[in-house]
Parts: structure tokens; sequence; C-alpha cells
């Protein structure tokens, strides 16, 4: 079976329409069921999202990328500065090898 791909903007929108059929008396299991998840999802990503707006959300994965893409740089930077514990590059110092 195919994972569906939900974007910030849907997610925050099914996390609405389960708390309202929580809020008129339905189970949050069966609440779940009907907007098409699972419960463990549907808890998953109200810890994730819970009382975010929809820009909020998408403002959050919007960071959560540009945080992973200079984390990135930062790794290649530090690859190609060298080792501060003996000039030369990373990959061929070995500085762990010497403790």
């Amino acid at each position: 079976m195919a994972r569906k791909r939900y974007t910030p903007e849907q997610i925050v929108s099914v996390l609405r329409q389960v708390e309202v059929l929580v809020a008129n008396g339905k189970a949050t299991d069966q609440a779940c069921r009907k907007a098409g998840i699972v419960e463990q999802t549907y808890y998953r990503w109200r810890k994730e999202y819970g009382g975010l707006k929809v820009d909020q959300a998408k403002r959050l994965k919007e960071l959560e990328q540009e945080n992973s893409k200079l984390k990135r740089l930062v790794g290649k930077r530090a690859v190609l500065a060298g080792c501060t514990w003996c000039g030369r590059a990373v990959m061929m110092c070995g500085w762990w090898t010497q403790m």
C-alpha cells in the first residue's frame, strides 16, 4: 500500500477535523478513522503540529529544510577546512588513532 505524503497545511486541517469530531463526542480512534489516518499518526502529528496555524506549520517545515541544508554546508566546510588538531585534511588526519 502506497504511503500518502501530507503537506503541513493538510496535516493541520486533519488535526482540526479530528479535534472537532472528538469535541462532538466521537472517540479518538473513530475520529481518526473518519479522517483517514491511524491513531498513532494523529498523536505524532499532534505532538509536532499541535496548536499551530497553517502558516506557522508551513514556516516550520521551511525552517527545518533550511536548517538541514545549513548543517550539510557546515559539515562540508569542516571537511574542507582541515583538522583543528594537526592542520591536515580531516580525511587524512587520523588524530583519533593517537588518543
